[in-house]
């Protein structure tokens, strides 16, 4: 009797530890999942847990939020906001479960966050649009922080050096409506979002157009 009545016990300890996950099949919380799961992997570097994420750790995070915005040609900020609201919700329930086995799964499933060879568009235009908005998207996201100041400088200065050049040749292409324009923009945000990690792709921008 003992024995069964530890044997009892011993399930229902290893019962109550972390479950096992599955990738959600609803698209935009796969990419919250896989966002919350980006977190939890970059805090295994850090000593303090209260401490702001790495940079480099930051940007992997906003790549899921970015991919989720740039699931057509044409970037959604409506759908990129939708993803972080849903990382908020799901961030307990993914943190709590054996969330280091959607690792791979989540790479599989967003296949741009694991490119090494990042490589700009060959179209000069296309490069400068894209590396314009993927700045201003990575400012927007990070600079009320106040944690990245030196990182988020350099894009600044990229986006002041971008700015007087991208403005002729834009309206050279799509002509002078804003609306054009900014679709334009919004095209080139979402080419950018999959030709790889966004820390990896700002530095190839800096390194040609800085």
């Amino acid at each position: 009797m003992t024995r069964c009545l530890l044997l009892t016990s011993a399930l229902l300890i290893a019962s109550c530890g972390p479950k096992s996950l599955t990738l959600p099949e609803q698209p935009m919380d796969r990419a919250a999942t896989c966002g919350v799961v980006a977190v939890a992997e970059g805090r295994l570097g850090t000593a303090d847990i209260k401490a702001p994420l790495p940079f480099d750790a930051m940007g992997r995070v906003l790549h899921y939020t970015l991919l989720a915005g740039s699931a057509g040609d044409n970037f959604s900020s409506e759908a990129a906001a939708d993803v972080q609201r849903r990382m908020t919700d799901l961030q307990d329930s993914v943190t709590e479960g054996k969330w280091q086995e959607l690792i791979p799964a989540c790479r599989a499933a967003f296949p741009a966050t694991a490119v090494s060879e990042v490589k700009l568009p060959p179209d000069r235009l296309d490069a400068q649009l894209g590396c314009y908005e993927l700045g201003d998207f990575m400012r927007s996201a990070l600079e009320e922080q106040g944690k990245y100041d030196n990182e988020l400088g350099e894009y600044r200065q990229l986006d002041y050096k971008l700015d007087a050049a991208i403005g002729p040749s834009l309206r050279g292409r799509v002509g002078s409506g804003v609306e054009a324009q900014q679709e334009a923009r919004r095209k080139a945000l979402a080419k950018m979002a999959k030709a790889g990690p966004p820390i990896a792709v700002m530095k190839q921008c800096l390194a040609r157009f800085g």
